[in-house]
């Protein structure tokens, strides 16, 4: 888990990179995550010589920051990427930009050129060439700086703890001339660097909340016959919070709420309880579309907490945005970027807060609010109305092929064996492609276990290597990734940082040699099947790959086989090596998308 930020004096250090460890640590930073190179060697150094903070060198610079990225998410502290300028920095930029849509605490730090070599052709400049790596990175960031030299290194590294700490978190970029990284304060200035005590002097995570807002969303639940509740992502990390998420279950019930959550949210509210619809949008759950669609009773209120509403999250029928989910009556939205408000759809109050601050507060209303005994009977009614829905209809789209006992075996059937061996409070990392549907309709995730997704962004190769910081993150919970071959293949080296520094991350591979979402996708969307296996990744013999990374692989078919290998995996991966289990799957299968043929293109006068 993340170090607590220190609570020590003032420190008095010398120069920029003795200043800059010290905020690290401040921070609560323990572990960095990149590449070496020539435009960083005061900061490697400075490293070598600190027994506080490991510098984990990766294989490649997009899956460092990916492994930042799942460290952050289940230590809860900053991830922070380091690599040198050049191509270094441009190839972590996918990674750092996945984590800044995922809302992930980040900075990354780029070295540079020495600032006297500036325009001059030095080897891999960046900062003052054709190649602007500030301009790239703040096209894509709310904070991206040049340090210019040691008096302004402390008003920008502030600066960008600010914005990776703020509502909502953020990634920040800060580029290191390597002159200036050794060089200290010049006069008038104080010769060294004084490093404040605590964060608080710089920033603050402010807990704030239009408490009126949310006291008038329980009362439109409270007002309606059929209220729906949606939690987004934002809602993950406080309700990671035990103590509240029981809470905020205790609410629930009081007001006898339906609960369904957006796919990358999927699992924060507990999935087996009575009151729980699961996830909706991309491969979601039957339910919450029953629950829409019912004929007798329209819903008549949506309240919507910490999602931004985009496109998988609302994807119902083969259409993004569908209108089913807009309820007869009042449409409320809670978040803490006012930015996304009212975006996607009309709503009729949007209401502002920190995401913890806004869960608090919907705890406190609903436990205060008043009802009589006619309110009540609504409530009973409607939860008895979930509970026959849920009795009279399976959740899966196709429940028997989540049983079979086919070979090669079915992805549904892999999901739930999956889902089903992992012990709880594990941590699951899911790639993008076809995986994403299998885990989000196949799945059935209680907390503590948690599952991330990089579906904001929506990268491949992102459970690769995060299944690597996350179990770095968390060494005694069982870390996997559910990956398809083609995102393996793109992160596959991170499997050697694994074994280098016996990290027991374990990934699941589903193999059908092919880039399967895109060639369902297009044979869907153009009605054409022969895009079917129409690219194809060649054979690659995956768990050999791996064996030769350093991991324990295996390679499975049949379900017999695949209940060995990840029971053996689980068990492997305590030792600390890491497992490969490489899954060839039925690939006539494809998830629950519902893709549309494009309608023709209009007639041309």
């Amino acid at each position: 888990m993340a170090t607590e930020p220190s609570a020590a004096s003032a420190e008095s250090v010398p120069t920029v990179v003795a200043a800059l460890l010290a905020y690290l640590k401040l921070e609560g930073v323990s572990h960095i995550f990149g590449i070496p190179g020539g435009a960083l060697v005061s900061v490697l150094a400075a490293l070598k010589a600190d027994a506080d903070i490991t510098y984990h060198v990766c294989h490649q610079e997009t899956g460092a920051a990916f492994i930042a990225d799942g460290y952050a998410r289940v230590s809860g502290g900053l991830a922070v990427v380091l690599t040198t300028s050049g191509p270094g920095a441009t190839n972590a930029l996918t990674g750092v930009l996945n984590a800044n849509a995922s809302h992930t605490p980040t900075l990354i730090i780029t070295g540079e050129s020495p600032q006297w070599s500036f325009g001059r052709g030095y080897l891999q400049e960046g900062a003052d060439a054709g190649l602007d790596i500030v301009s790239i990175y703040e096209s894509g960031l709310d904070c991206s700086e040049l340090i210019t030299n040691a008096d302004n290194f402390q008003a920008l590294f502030e600066s960008a703890m600010r914005t990776a700490w703020g509502t909502p978190c953020r990634a920040a970029h800060l580029s290191l001339p390597s002159d200036v990284a050794a060089s200290s304060p010049t006069p008038p200035a104080p010769p060294a660097f004084s490093v404040p005590s605590s964060t608080a002097s710089y920033r603050t995570r402010g807990s704030f909340v239009d408490a009126g807002g949310v006291a008038s969303a329980v009362e439109a639940i409270v007002d309606a016959q059929r209220p729906l509740l949606m939690l987004g992502n934002d809602c993950r990390q406080p309700l990671q919070n035990d103590s509240l998420l029981g809470e905020f279950v205790a609410a629930i019930e009081r007001l006898a709420l339906p609960v369904m959550t957006s796919p990358d949210a999927k699992g924060v509210f507990p999935e087996s309880h009575a009151l729980s619809l699961r996830n909706y949008g991309l491969a979601g759950c039957r339910w919450p579309k029953l629950y829409l669609e019912d004929p007798l009773h329209a819903h008549d209120a949506l309240v919507v907490i910490g999602s931004s509403l985009g496109e998988l999250a609302t994807w119902l029928d083969g259409k993004p945005w569908n209108p089913k989910l807009e309820p007869a009556g009042p449409f409320i939205q809670l978040s803490d970027d006012p930015s996304i408000l009212g975006r996607d759809f009309p709503i009729t109050l949007g209401v502002v807060g920190e995401t913890g601050a806004l869960l608090q507060s919907f705890i406190q209303a609903a436990s205060s609010v008043e009802t009589d005994p006619a309110t009540e009977a609504t409530m009973a009614k409607r939860a008895q109305f979930v509970a026959d829905l849920k009795t009279a209809y399976s959740p899966f789209v196709d429940p028997e092929k989540r049983t079979s006992p086919s070979n090669p075996i079915k992805p549904q059937t892999l999901a739930r064996m999956i889902n089903e061996a992992l012990p709880p409070g594990s941590q699951i990392m899911v790639d993008g492609g076809n995986c994403i549907g299998w885990c989000m309709h196949d799945m059935v995730v209680d907390p503590p276990t948690q599952i991330h997704t990089a579906l904001t962004f929506g990268t491949m190769g992102f459970a690769t290597g995060a299944v690597v910081g996350a179990k770095l993150a968390a060494p005694a919970t069982t870390c996997l990734a559910v990956v398809g071959d083609g995102g393996f293949l793109m992160q596959v080296a991170e499997v050697a940082t694994a074994a280098q520094e016996r990290i027991g991350a374990i990934w699941v591979v589903l193999a059908d040699h092919d880039l399967s979402m895109v060639s369902q996708g297009m044979a869907a969307l153009e009605s054409d099947p022969s895009f079917d296996q129409y690219y194809e990744l060649g054979w690659n013999d995956l768990a050999v790959v791996a064996q030769g990374l350093g991991a324990e692989a295996s390679n499975a078919q049949s379900v017999g086989e695949v209940a060995a290998a990840v029971d053996r995996a689980i068990k492997g991966a305590e030792t600390g090596v890491p497992q490969v289990v490489v899954v060839a799957i039925d690939a006539t299968e494809a998830p629950p998308y519902d893709y549309q043929p494009l309608p023709p293109p209009a007639a041309t006068h």
